[in-house]
């Protein structure tokens, strides 16, 4: 996740999600980061030196550093269109249930059933019972749209503040969507969200892989109901163990400009030997 963000007197940019306090027109980036060992654990006890962090190859000094649990936003999208019928979505209602669980209370999600449309079958709110029961509900119905229904989900989540994440189970199938991949991809980099594709099926689209890696996410390819706890343990693990790191960058944001640029996190020493996911880079947008 990320958020570009400058206080009033500054530029105003539109992104926002900030938990830190500056001066009069600074501008702040914040990138969220996950960090794993060679078994794929979380990797606890970072401090800042540990963290290198560059914007378009240039390194930048982190000026806000956090670690720990934060309260999550979430979209929780099911794939229920015809092609899910039967065993898939059964097992997508499953692992959905087992992902609610695998959250903290104050955790907020939003569940949405993905077709032709995407659908909000229970709102944003920390209310486990009605999640779960919109869940239980759900049918097999009509076609697939799911790089519409992505695009759909990350502007839901858009307005929320700080660390958001899109979970979305489907069989991966898309043959209806109005949006093309690019665009897909492209919403996907403008989005502060870390997006998790739980595919059921026997390979995952290139698609919903680079969408997860973008995004500093991943992409799971699940096939039955023994792989359920693991998988949706080391989402819910993963995203609660993250790092905060914020810098202001050493090229500023002009009024007017709308570019991407790059980001690089890396981890120093000893630490180097670890896996790290954060987002490829962001696009400054700017608003009057």
């Amino acid at each position: 996740m990320i958020a570009v963000v400058t206080l009033a007197g500054g530029l105003g940019l539109a992104v926002a999600g900030t938990a830190a306090q500056f001066s009069s027109g600074v501008q702040l980036v914040e990138v969220y980061t996950s960090v794993a060992g060679a078994r794929g654990e979380a990797v606890t006890g970072l401090t800042r030196d540990d963290f290198a962090i560059y914007e378009d190859g240039v390194e930048q000094d982190i000026s806000v550093f956090g670690a720990g649990e934060v309260p999550l936003t979430v979209a929780l999208g099911v794939d229920r269109s015809w092609s899910m019928a039967g065993d898939r979505l059964r097992l997508s209602k499953l692992a959905a249930q087992v992902f609610l669980d695998a959250l903290k209370p104050e955790d907020r999600v939003m569940v949405v059933a993905v077709n032709s449309e995407a659908t909000v079958i229970a709102p944003l709110s920390t209310d486990r019972v009605a999640q779960r029961g919109a869940i239980a509900a759900l049918d097999p119905w009509s076609t697939t749209a799911l790089g519409d229904a992505i695009i759909t989900m990350l502007d839901r989540l858009e307005p929320e503040a700080g660390r958001q994440a899109l979970i979305v189970f489907s069989d991966g199938a898309d043959r209806y969507s109005h949006a093309t991949p690019a665009q897909v991809v492209e919403r996907a980099r403008r989005s502060r969200a870390l997006v998790y594709p739980i595919v059921l099926g026997r390979e995952r689209p290139p698609l919903l892989e680079n969408v997860a890696a973008i995004t500093g996410g991943r992409s799971f390819l699940l096939r039955d109901a023994k792989a359920l706890e693991p998988t949706l343990g080391a989402i819910a693990r993963e995203l609660r163990d993250q790092y905060l790191l914020g810098y202001a960058p050493r090229r500023p944001i002009v009024p007017g400009s709308e570019e991407w640029r790059s980001i690089r996190v890396v981890l120093k020493g000893a630490r180097a030997g670890s896996r790290l996911r954060a987002r490829d880079g962001y696009t400054t947008e700017y608003t009057r």
